[in-house]
């Protein structure tokens, strides 16, 4: 087993998918197509053909996104396990929680993709199309945002922040009316640049909980096992440290918003120097490269940078002889 030490491993979320994805480590790699065969066998479901060759519309529907996301993930991180290759730490963006806890031990990989179908199910059925909405704002820091968004929001609409992804770039959710309207104050603010998301619900923010209200159940029924790696957590931005405490904060995080570039930050604290990216598209790659320049950040996405990946350890253990 190499530990590679003072590196973590970070797992992608929602909007990282891709037409195609898995194909290529599928077509080269016996373990990878032996997860995307247990992912079709779970569901009942042939999720496989979707990625391979389904279209960008079909695999956009958040039902077959996050099983998608998931299951890409968990062949890479197969492929590193095959090589003997053991991080010090994990986290994964939103759904990406899930890749982390099973890379952590937490919870075994077909109760994994079970949970993360319902929850896209779920998380779509909570909210009619239309009636909510997410945004990305540019160029401003939480305190603004936050106090904007107060400012803005009345007793009957759900105007929150999503997602604290990096310094200058925080997402916003909420009814589709309100998030509308509070773009233009928040341009005049200061904002840099305000982007509609292209979403099909306001995932972490209140509009969740009937969504929440579902899952729970399912996540209490699964057995959560203590984690085998320091796992740090989307809800409170730490590391997380028992089953219960991470079952708990899997509800959570459904509702509330995603402490990335604190959890980043405390990763570093904490003696991390090295991210390793795993899965679909370098989304967090850039997110972490903006929230601290001085660390290493790596990307595994396909089998090209999975040699890449194992090449550049090859080269690092030769200097280091």
């Amino acid at each position: 087993m190499k530990v590679l030490k003072h590196t973590a491993v970070i797992f992608p979320g929602q909007g990282s998918q891709y037409t195609g994805m898995g194909m290529d480590i599928c077509d080269q790699h016996e373990r990878a197509r032996e997860i995307f065969y247990t992912t079709d066998k779970t569901l009942d479901f042939p999720l496989s053909r979707i990625c391979f060759h389904g279209s960008e519309e079909e695999l956009k529907l958040t039902a077959n996104t996050q099983p998608a996301l998931l299951t890409l993930s968990v062949a890479l991180w197969e492929l590193l396990q095959d090589e003997g290759i053991r991080p010090e730490a994990c986290a994964g963006h939103s759904l990406g929680e899930y890749s982390a806890l099973v890379a952590a031990g937490v919870i075994p990989f077909e109760a994994a993709v079970k949970l993360v179908r319902h929850r896209g199910e779920y998380m779509q059925d909570a909210v009619p199309v239309g009636v909510g909405a997410m945004a990305a704002i540019m160029g401003l820091d939480s305190n603004t945002v936050t106090e904007t968004l107060e400012n803005a929001r009345t007793d009957d609409q759900v105007l929150s922040v999503a997602n604290l992804n990096c310094p200058g770039q925080i997402v916003i959710a909420g009814h589709a009316d309100a998030v509308n309207s509070v773009l233009p104050l928040l341009k005049d603010a200061g904002a840099r640049r305000v982007v509609m998301l292209p979403v099909s619900a306001p995932f972490h923010s209140a509009l969740m909980q009937p969504a929440r209200d579902r899952l729970s159940p399912e996540i209490d029924a699964t057995e959560f096992d203590d984690p085998s790696m320091r796992f740090y957590s989307n809800v409170t931005a730490g590391m997380l440290t028992d089953s219960e405490d991470i079952k708990e904060k899997l509800k959570e995080q459904m509702t509330h918003p995603v402490r990335w570039e604190e959890l980043i930050r405390n990763m570093i604290a904490d003696g991390i120097t090295r991210f390793v990216e795993v899965g679909a598209g370098r989304v967090l790659s850039g997110l972490v490269r903006k929230i601290d320049r001085s660390v290493s950040v790596q990307n595994i996405s396909d089998s090209g940078t999975f040699s890449s990946f194992l090449q550049s350890l090859s080269e690092t253990e030769k200097e280091n002889d």
